[in-house]
């Protein structure tokens, strides 16, 4: 199954805080039931049936339940206030909790691959599973693939990217699990090779997803920008803002879901200070309100109409948009 774990919100909504962080906390309550009830299934039919791939699906889903407890964690801390010393808020506490998320992920990967291949090098130790592995199988894919579209619809509503990562975290288990029911389908037709491969698989599977959760979480606490669309839409913004004549030096910061700006604002030079300040203020106002940014540092250039815009020394290397 592919997946696209970038998270696509649409720019003219807002989200209540408090509704954000309700919305987060039942769908990841929702996400522990079903994780919980899946790994105790999981690995005692696992090893009641002699099925490798599904005791390593069930450890699986053990993982999640660390990762949504992860979550709740993250969802609590990165709802406080702003402090002294934390004058943007706690955002990125997100996005550290995507960084675990990632490291668990890697760490339950790697041990299935250990386990998988040290079966595979001794094949006469793999057993026959029982048939009760491929109905548990076959139950496992069906909740995670239906966790997964309640959680995405939830994190998308609530503009979430940690819930986005999580809820793609449960695609990754159904995915996981269908590869678990073709390999016990396998044994039980009489290749019994298939069940620790199908094993190697999974192990593989959450590797990769691992590494590319961690991946895009180090960026973000890099200070990535925002992606290009999300720019121009905010410039977009900016530019139908009444009094400004142009924009330039736009630079964004990655702050957890939510996003930082700095832009230089290009407002006619005849006007007073207090009639730039007053536009300056209208242009921060429209974007906070449309798109999900945190804050908007501006600074405003007066320009002459009809007067091209020239780089000073004050603004070398600056190029309008």
């Amino acid at each position: 199954m592919k997946q696209d774990t970038s998270p696509i919100f649409p720019e003219d909504e807002t989200v209540d805080a408090s509704a954000s962080a309700a919305a987060a906390s039942r769908s990841t309550w929702v996400s522990v039931a079903v994780n919980l009830a899946l790994s105790i299934g999981q690995v005692i039919t696992g090893i009641l049936s002699r099925s490798q791939g599904l005791i390593a699906d069930g450890i699986h889903s053990l993982s999640d339940l660390i990762a949504d407890f992860v979550v709740l964690l993250a969802s609590h801390h990165s709802r406080k206030p702003v402090d002294a010393n934390h004058p943007y808020g706690h955002q990125r506490f997100e996005t550290g909790a995507s960084l675990a998320l990632a490291l668990i992920l890697l760490l339950v990967g790697g041990g299935m691959l250990w386990s998988a291949v040290l079966k595979l090098e001794h094949p006469e130790t793999i057993q026959s599973v029982h048939l009760a592995a491929l109905w548990v199988a076959l139950a496992a894919l069906v909740a995670k693939e239906g966790l997964f579209r309640y959680m995405l619809a939830a994190a998308t509503r609530v503009k979430s990217s940690m819930l986005v990562a999580n809820a793609w975290h449960a695609r990754s288990d159904a995915a996981s699990s269908l590869v678990v029911a073709l390999g016990i389908v396998g044994n039980l037709a009489g290749y019994p090779l298939l069940d620790p491969v199908a094993a190697l698989i999974v192990g593989g599977m959450v590797v990769k997803m691992g590494g590319s959760f961690g991946w895009d979480a180090l960026h973000d606490l890099m200070d990535r920008a925002a992606d290009a669309a999300e720019v121009q839409a905010i410039t977009e913004t900016l530019r139908a803002t009444p009094g400004i004549l142009g924009v330039h030096d736009l630079r964004t910061r990655k702050m957890g879901d939510m996003i930082l700006v700095d832009v230089h604002l290009e407002i006619d030079a005849d006007l007073s200070v207090e009639q730039g300040h007053d536009i300056a203020v209208a242009a921060r106002a429209c974007v906070m309100a449309r798109h999900r940014v945190l804050n908007v540092m501006t600074h405003v250039d007066p320009r002459r109409l009809g007067v091209p815009v020239t780089m000073t020394s004050t603004h070398r290397g600056d190029t309008a948009i």
